[in-house]
């Protein structure tokens, strides 16, 4: 009598479990249903629901203020991208040589401020796909005995550069690795800056991306760009080395954004390619 009792509770308990898990599956069914998710979300930003960008904004057209609000290519882009990602973009104005460092701790998102990719800062962070293309200029005064690249190199000629730009890290190099070396560069926090203290006659020329070159010597009088380039660099976007998810959103973004014409027209916008 006790074994058939002992059958018939334990039939009893594999049909209680069968009935709860097919009420479970019922339960997740209708959720489903309802559009309910079941599992955790996917978290690949610093905040949900923002995309948080690193920026500096003095270094137009890429990046700068108009009244109190920062405009230029970069961000442009960045809206784009936040609005196919369903976040809403914040950007954040920081110091230039903090903006990796940022990405690394995961305070931002994302370092977007006409970012060249280097061998150094790959170490540091994974770069997205290409948007823009720069050109390294250098800045003199119109009446400078320094003619071209070489003789910039060659002579003993103090330069500015805007600190932890590529600009910097290029004359920084010695001169037998094609920069003018320590010595002779001088570091400031903005390009504006190092174009004051060139229109003063504190430094000799400024090594900075050719498009803020451009608005510089329009808003200084005396002061010309070079002819010939020092360097031509690739612009992207800088995301933390473990954020791979965000990292594949961003490049499919950037590509569909590309092949709609979305991204051509804000660089023509800013930097017409005629006239």
């Amino acid at each position: 009598m006790k074994k058939v009792f002992s059958k018939i509770i334990s039939a009893a308990l594999v049909f209680c479990m069968v009935g709860a898990m097919a009420a479970c599956s019922k339960s997740d069914e209708t959720k489903a249903t309802k559009g309910e998710t079941t599992k955790t979300e996917e978290k690949y930003t610093v905040e949900s629901g923002k995309l948080i960008m690193a920026t500096n904004a003095y270094f137009p057209p890429y990046e700068f203020y108009e009244g109190d609000k920062i405009v230029g290519i970069d961000a442009e882009i960045a809206e784009a991208i936040a609005k196919k990602l369903g976040l809403e973009l914040q950007i954040m104005d920081v110091e230039f040589e903090s903006i990796v460092a940022g990405v690394q701790s995961n305070k931002f998102d994302f370092g977007m401020a006409g970012m060249t990719v280097t061998e150094d800062r790959k170490q540091s962070v994974n770069f997205s796909t290409t948007y823009a293309t720069g050109i390294q200029s250098v800045i003199v005064k119109e009446d400078s005995p320094i003619k071209d690249v070489d003789a910039l190199l060659a002579g003993d000629y103090k330069v500015g550069v805007q600190t932890g730009t590529t600009g910097d890290v290029y004359m920084s190099y010695p001169p037998e690795e094609g920069g003018v070396g320590e010595d002779r560069v001088v570091r400031y926090s903005k390009g504006g800056d190092a174009v004051l203290a060139l229109s003063t006659g504190k430094i000799d020329a400024v090594v900075i991306d050719n498009e803020p070159a451009k608005s510089f010597v329009e808003a200084n009088a005396g002061l010309k760009v070079m002819e010939t380039p020092f360097a031509i660099e690739d612009y992207a976007m800088a995301v933390n080395k473990n954020n791979t998810v965000l990292l594949d959103k961003i490049n499919a973004a950037l590509k569909e954004l590309t092949d709609d014409g979305t991204i051509p027209a804000i660089i023509e916008k800013y930097i017409p390619s005629k006239g």
